[in-house]
C-alpha cells in the first residue's frame, strides 16, 4: 500500500505539471467547451488523424493511473462506480482550475469524459485485481458464515391433551 501511495503522489505531481502548467502559445486560441463531443469532433475535423489520436489517447492515458491506483490506496474507493465518481470529480476540479487560473488553458468537458473513461479501462484491466490482492480479506472472514443447524422439532402433544388433568394422554400421532 505504501508503494501505491508513493506512485499516486508521483502521478499527482505529473498530472499537475501536465495540466496546470501555463501554455502561452495557446493564450489566444484556447476556449472552453461544455458540450460533450464538441472537442472530439473538432480534433478529427481540423487536425491530422495522428494529432487527434494523440490528443484523445493522451486524455485516456491520463485517467488510467486513477483506475489502477485508487483501489490500492483507498480500500473504500474500490468498486467501479466509486472509482469513476472519484476520477470524474478530481478531473472536473483540474479542468475548472485550468479554465479559471491557468494561462492558455481552458475547461473542456471532453477531457473529463476521456480521463474518466481511461480510469474505467485502468480499473477493469488491472485496478480491480490489484486492489483485491493488496487488501485481501483473511480467509476465515472471507468465507460466508455457515448456517446454524436447524433445531430439531420437538413433538408436542395436541392442544387439547395439554390441558387435560388426571386423564390419560391421548394417542400419539405417527
Amino acid at each position: 500500500m505504501a508503494v501505491g501511495f508513493a506512485l499516486m503522489v508521483v502521478f499527482a505531481a505529473l498530472l499537475a505539471r501536465a495540466t496546470l502548467e501555463p501554455s502561452y502559445a495557446s493564450k489566444g486560441i484556447a476556449h472552453s467547451n461544455v458540450h460533450p463531443g464538441a472537442s472530439l469532433r473538432q480534433y478529427f475535423e481540423r487536425y491530422t488523424v495522428m494529432s487527434a489520436l494523440r490528443q484523445v489517447g493522451g486524455n485516456l492515458l491520463l485517467g488510467v493511473p486513477f483506475g489502477v491506483l485508487l483501489p490500492v490506496v483507498a480500500p473504500k474507493a474500490r468498486g467501479v462506480l466509486r472509482v469513476l465518481l472519484t476520477t470524474a470529480v478530481v478531473m472536473l476540479l483540474v479542468e475548472l482550475v485550468q479554465g479559471a487560473i491557468v494561462t492558455g488553458r481552458a475547461f473542456d468537458i471532453d477531457d473529463v469524459i476521456l480521463n474518466t473513461t481511461g480510469a474505467l479501462l485502468g480499473y477493469v484491466v488491472l485496478g480491480r485485481w490489484l486492489g483485491r490482492k493488496v487488501h485481501q480479506v483473511p480467509e476465515a472472514r472471507a468465507k460466508a458464515p455457515a448456517k446454524a443447524p436447524a433445531k430439531a422439532r420437538v413433538k408436542r402433544r395436541p392442544l387439547a391433551d395439554r390441558f387435560r388433568r388426571g386423564r390419560q394422554p391421548a394417542r400419539q400421532r405417527p
